[in-house]
């Protein structure tokens, strides 16, 4: 993709031929990180016209997948993710909990499924789950798959076979975030590495269970790095089913907390980007809604997010409640799916 072929008002015809054509199994479409921050650089008007043509090409533009995120075990983590209050090195107000007990992940997985979630996702703050932690997920996972809810699990980095015990319990959707590009990632991680994640994301694939992966943007990255983020996601052999695109939530006591916080369009421009690159993935509007006015979460769905958490609590951060997103849904004749 060059920027000549991408002028800035396009034909709707032709541009969803060349997408069709780059989806293909057989075409490797490789996406550079100066293409995409030729797309950043557009006119606002010009993006939002490109993510909206695009998005019109594969998805119904007024629909939207929900979601619901449970914190299944919380805090005690080891690892040192810079925006994270659950890393028991930081003095936040996160206190280590054990795993929640299955009876009342079942109760939460109702209530989510009632609100009008399709998918409920279970999260553990763990740097990656031994067998013996394990075990009881795999049943959350068979019980919550019974009640006909699509699943997905984010519980760190997996071990050889781990990803297979995943699958035949029924785990739909592995979530694993890249969080920024290869470049800035030592500015925010440092125990664990770049590699160890494309490795998780590697187990998942090979056991086909869909690849939840996207980032964190506001963090403290250039526009240049945004764009190496979304590069690294939709240059995978397969993009990944789902990209959720989270706004550093801050909190006090994190490495992160007082970071220059993002301007609102850059968020909505790198929707817009992340759409136009991912045509067939659910990009997901993630953490950091809460603190977003109803017009900028309305442009980002215009951008092309197809996808929101329902719930007062993203795992440890607020969320917007079920039923305020209704409410915004009504506004802007969004039916959830």
């Amino acid at each position: 993709m060059h920027e000549s072929t991408m002028p800035a008002i396009i034909n709707t015809d032709s541009l969803k031929s060349s997408l069709l054509q780059s989806c293909d199994t057989n075409t490797v479409n490789r996406w550079s990180v100066a293409d995409i921050v030729a797309l950043f650089e557009l006119p606002f008007s010009d993006l939002m016209y490109q993510a909206q043509t695009v998005h019109r090409a594969y998805f119904d533009p007024n629909a939207v997948q929900v979601s619901t995120l449970l914190s299944i075990k919380t805090g005690g983590c080891s690892e040192d993710c810079g925006y994270c209050p659950q890393a028991a090195r930081y003095h936040t107000e996160v206190e280590n909990e054990p795993l929640m007990k299955l009876d009342d992940v079942l109760i939460a997985a109702q209530e989510a499924k009632d609100n009008g979630a399709s998918r409920f996702c279970m999260g553990a703050a763990w740097r990656g789950p031994k067998q013996r932690d394990l075990e009881p997920v795999l049943k959350m996972i068979a019980e919550v798959k019974a009640m006909g809810l699509e699943t997905c699990a984010t519980l760190g980095m997996l071990k050889e076979g781990q990803a297979e015990q995943l699958k035949e319990a029924g785990l739909d959707y592995y979530n694993h975030n890249l969080d920024t590009a290869p470049e800035f990632y030592g500015e925010v991680i440092t125990t664990r590495t770049y590699q160890d994640r494309l490795e998780t994301l590697d187990r998942v694939r090979n056991v086909d269970i869909n690849v939840c992966s996207g980032g964190i943007i506001g963090m403290g990255e250039s526009r240049n790095q945004r764009a190496g983020l979304l590069a690294q996601l939709a240059n995978m052999e397969r993009p990944p089913e789902s990209v959720p695109i989270n706004l550093l939530t801050q909190v006090e006591g994190t490495p992160l907390h007082g970071t220059d916080v993002l301007d609102p369009m850059e968020f909505v421009r790198t929707i817009a980007a992340a759409r136009i690159i991912m045509p067939t993935s659910y990009v997901r509007l993630s953490a950091g809604r809460q603190s977003m006015h109803e017009g900028i979460q309305a442009l980002c769905f215009l951008a092309g997010a197809n996808s929101i958490f329902y719930g007062e609590k993203l795992l440890t951060t607020a969320n917007p409640e079920a039923s305020e997103d209704k409410k915004l849904f009504a506004k802007l004749g969004i039916n959830s799916i």
